[in-house]
């Protein structure tokens, strides 16, 4: 199950830092992948949340010497229609304890429209503190980032079959992956000049293999649920 990690503009309305525009603009190069990966430039991504203490403003995560919010969850909110089998509607939702405070570090992303569509072929981004090798002894300190291609569910089924459904979408399969430890990280595209939350990631190889697509829940099926919820709550 996929918590989502992210602050979204969802949470955070009227908030003084526009969703999906950093402070500190990204850096971003080629199709290097979270296996093997490259470094995020320092807090360019602000919506990236750490931990089940949920830690907000977190880039290197054995320093002791940033300026990070750490936060109690108050409740959570996992999908009704959740299947640990088929790994449909993976997403809960997580709302804070207290509000947390806008800064350089820490803004929102922007969350994609359920009408929107995100072609097959756009260069996206993920994000994640995940293994950098699937075998690898401990995962990284410092925030990792990749780019990566979307794929169009009927080229993502060549590789993953019947497994995909239209709640899911797929990116990747080019020399770039998320893998363990990245679940419930994001999947942004630029949508407008804002960085807006498409997919949020969800599972894909076992052993992260580069040449195989990630799968992440696919937010424009979410959207819906994901306002109704927040609203009711």
């Amino acid at each position: 199950m996929a918590f989502l990690w992210i602050l979204s503009c969802l949470a955070f309305v009227g908030a003084a830092y526009g969703c999906g525009s950093p402070a500190i603009p990204p850096v971003i190069t080629g199709y290097s992948r979270i296996v093997n990966g490259e470094e995020a430039l320092p807090h360019s991504w602000p919506w990236q949340v750490l931990s089940h203490r949920v830690i907000l403003g977190e880039h290197d995560r054995s320093s002791n010497a940033e300026d990070i919010q750490v936060m109690k969850v108050g409740q959570v909110f996992k999908h009704p229609r959740y299947n640990g089998f088929t790994i449909n509607n993976d997403i809960l939702l997580v709302k804070l304890a207290s509000p947390a405070v806008m800064s350089v570090r820490v803004s929102p992303v922007c969350v994609a429209e359920a009408g929107d569509n995100f072609p097959g072929g756009l260069k996206c981004v993920t994000s994640g503190w995940g293994l950098t090798r699937y075998n690898a002894a401990d995962t990284p300190s410092l925030l990792q980032q990749a780019s990566l291609p979307l794929l169009t569910n009927d080229e993502c089924r060549r590789f993953w079959g019947s497994k995909i459904s239209d709640v899911m979408i797929c990116a990747g399969a080019s020399g770039a992956s998320s893998c363990m430890g990245d679940s419930g990280g994001p999947l942004i595209c630029e949508k407008a000049g804002a960085w807006t939350l498409v997919g949020i990631v969800s599972w894909g190889s076992g052993t992260c293999t580069p040449t195989m697509p990630g799968v992440y829940a696919r937010v424009t099926e979410l959207r819906s649920w994901m306002d109704q919820t927040i609203a009711a709550n």
